[in-house]
C-alpha cells in the first residue's frame, strides 16, 4: 500500500499532525448524526461532504475504513443544564404521530438529501434508541468508580470528579461555573454536572426500565457507548460541527476515559454554515431547507459550493456564491465530457504536454489534500489545469484522452466526489430544458383545473421517465432533474 503523508489539524492537540492510523490498513471513523426531529437544512450538508471526502480519500489510498455515523432519536433536550422537552418527543406530540414515526421520517427525509449530493452511506447508522443496554453498562461502570451519582431516578456525570475536563475545548471549570447562564438543578451536586441518565416525568413517552426506575438516556453518554462498541478503544477519529465540541464532544471524552476506555486519538471540527451572517439553526428559523435547494438547483453543484471553503473555516451562504460555483462546475463537467467525447474518436498515441500535465493535477490535487483536507486547492488544481486542456484538446491522442476521464474519475468523483454516472450523461440544458418543462407543467395545470386528473397524472409519469421530477407545492408546481 502506498504510503499516504496525510496531515489533519487534531483539534485535541490544537495543531496538524500526521494521520497515523493504529491498525495498518485500517481506519476507523465516528462521524455525530443528525437529530432526527424536522427536515435537515443546508448547514446539516456540510459535515457529511467534508467527511465523505476524507473517506473517499482513504479508500482511494488503499485503506479499508469502518465509518460510523450515528441518528440521535431520544435524549437530545431544548433547554441549557439537561431541562427542557426531548426534541424527538416534542415533535411527535406536534405531529400527533409516535416518537419512532418522527425519527424515521426525518432520519429517511436526511438520507435522501445527503444521497443526492453524493455522499456515501456510513458502515454504520447505529440509532440511540436501539443501544440503551450499552449506555445503562457504561453509566454503572461510572457510579462503581465515584464519577457519577444518583439522586431520584436520574445519574448525573461529576464533572470536577474527572480532572482533564476541558482538554478538547479549552474551557476550565472554574470558568464555566463562572460564567454559567443556567440555575443548578436542585438534585445536582454542580452546576457543571451533566445527565448520563434521566428519569422520566409523568406523561413522558419515550422510557425504557432502569436500576434507578424508568427513564432515558442523556445526549452525550449515546456517541460515547456506540463509538467504543463499533470502533473499539482508541479508535482513530472522531469528527462533528465545532458547536459539537463543547460541551458533547468533551462530555463523550469525560466518560470514556472516567470508565477506563482510551477513546478517539484524532479529533476533527467543521465549522459554521451562515445565511446573511447568522449562524443556521432549526431554533432560530435562520436557515433554508436542503430538499428546497436540491429542487431548485443542480446538487453537484451544490456539493462543489460547500467544497470551495476549507472545512474549518465559516461558510457564508449567498445565492451570488451558489450562481459562481454553478458556472464554475458545469465548466468541469463540459471538460470531462468533451474528453469523454474525444478519446472515443482520436488516433492511437500519447500527447506529451498533456501527460506532463495530468502528472502536474493529480500532485496538486493529492498534496493538496493531504494538506489537512484543503478542498479549494484541490478544486483550484483542476481550474488550473483547464486552459492547458483545452489548447492540447484538438490534437490530443486517445490513450492521453483516456488517462484524462481516469483522472477526473478518480480525482473528480472518486475522491471529491463531484461527478457521479447521473451527472455525466449529456442532457438538454438551459432555457430551451427550461421553456419545454414549463410548458408541459402549463399544460399540466391545464388538465388539473380541468379535473382531468388522468392527463395531468400522465404528463407527470413521462416527465418522471424522462427524469424530470415535479412536486406540487402551495407555491406552485417545481421541479428538478434526477
Amino acid at each position: 500500500m502506498p504510503y499516504m503523508p496525510l496531515v489533519l489539524y487534531n483539534t485535541l492537540t490544537r495543531k496538524k499532525e500526521a494521520f497515523l492510523p493504529s491498525t495498518p490498513g485500517h481506519v476507523g471513523i465516528y462521524v455525530c448524526g443528525p437529530t432526527v426531529y424536522s427536515d435537515p437544512h443546508l448547514g446539516h450538508a456540510r459535515g457529511p461532504i467534508v467527511y465523505d471526502v476524507l473517506r473517499r480519500y482513504l479508500l482511494d489510498q488503499g485503506y479499508k475504513v469502518r465509518f460510523v455515523s450515528n441518528i440521535t432519536d431520544v435524549g437530545h433536550l431544548t433547554d441549557d443544564a439537561d431541562e427542557g422537552e426531548d426534541k424527538v418527543e416534542k415533535r411527535a406530540k406536534l405531529e400527533r404521530l409516535e416518537p419512532m414515526e418522527v425519527a424515521d421520517k426525518y432520519m429517511w427525509s436526511y438520507f435522501d438529501a445527503i444521497t443526492a449530493l453524493n455522499v456515501l452511506r456510513p458502515s454504520i447508522t447505529p440509532r440511540a434508541s436501539g443501544h440503551i443496554p450499552e449506555q445503562l453498562e457504561l453509566t454503572e461502570i461510572l457510579l462503581q468508580k465515584g464519577y457519577a451519582y444518583e439522586r431520584n431516578g436520574s445519574v448525573y456525570f461529576r464533572v470536577r470528579s474527572f480532572p482533564e475536563y476541558g482538554k478538547l475545548s479549552g474551557k476550565k471549570p472554574e470558568e464555566l461555573r463562572a460564567g454559567a447562564r443556567v440555575e443548578v438543578r436542585e438534585e445536582k451536586e454542580d452546576p457543571l454536572d451533566f445527565a448520563l441518565w434521566k428519569r422520566a416525568e409523568p406523561g413522558h413517552i419515550m422510557r425504557w426500565k432502569s436500576p434507578w426506575g424508568e427513564g432515558y438516556p442523556g445526549w452525550h453518554i449515546e456517541c460515547t457507548a456506540m463509538s467504543l462498541k463499533y470502533l473499539g478503544e482508541g479508535f482513530d477519529l472522531h469528527a462533528g460541527g465545532i458547536d459539537l465540541q463543547f460541551p458533547h464532544h468533551e462530555c463523550e471524552i469525560a466518560q470514556a476515559e472516567a470508565a477506563g476506555y482510551r477513546f478517539a486519538r484524532y479529533w476533527m471540527h467543521h465549522n459554521h454554515v451562515l445565511l446573511e451572517g447568522e449562524k443556521m439553526a432549526k431554533s432560530t428559523g435562520n436557515l433554508i431547507l436542503l430538499h428546497d435547494l436540491l429542487t431548485a438547483h443542480e446538487p453537484m453543484a451544490l456539493r462543489f459550493y460547500l467544497l470551495q471553503t476549507h472545512y474549518r473555516s465559516v461558510l457564508d451562504f449567498t445565492w451570488e456564491g451558489l450562481e459562481a460555483a454553478k458556472k464554475g462546475y458545469t465548466r468541469l463537467l463540459q471538460a470531462y465530457r468533451e474528453v469523454q467525447r474525444r478519446a472515443q474518436e482520436a488516433p492511437s498515441g500519447t500527447t506529451h504536454p498533456l501527460e506532463e500535465a495530468l502528472d502536474d493535477l493529480e500532485a496538486r490535487v493529492l498534496s493538496s489534500l493531504e494538506d489537512d483536507l484543503s478542498t479549494p486547492q484541490a478544486l483550484a488544481a483542476f481550474f488550473d489545469f483547464l486552459p492547458e486542456l483545452n489548447k492540447l484538446l484538438p490534437e490530443a491522442k486517445r490513450e492521453s484522452l483516456e488517462r484524462t476521464a481516469q483522472t477526473f474519475h478518480r480525482l473528480g468523483e472518486g475522491i471529491l466526489g463531484l461527478f457521479p454516472k447521473a451527472a455525466l450523461e449529456e442532457r438538454v440544458s438551459g432555457p430551451l430544458l427550461e421553456g419545454l418543462i414549463r410548458l408541459l407543467l402549463e399544460l399540466r395545470e391545464e388538465a388539473r383545473r380541468a379535473r382531468d386528473y388522468q392527463k395531468s397524472d400522465q404528463i407527470r409519469a413521462q416527465l418522471l421517465e424522462l427524469g424530470v421530477a415535479v412536486e406540487d407545492t402551495k407555491e406552485g408546481p417545481k421541479w428538478r432533474l434526477i
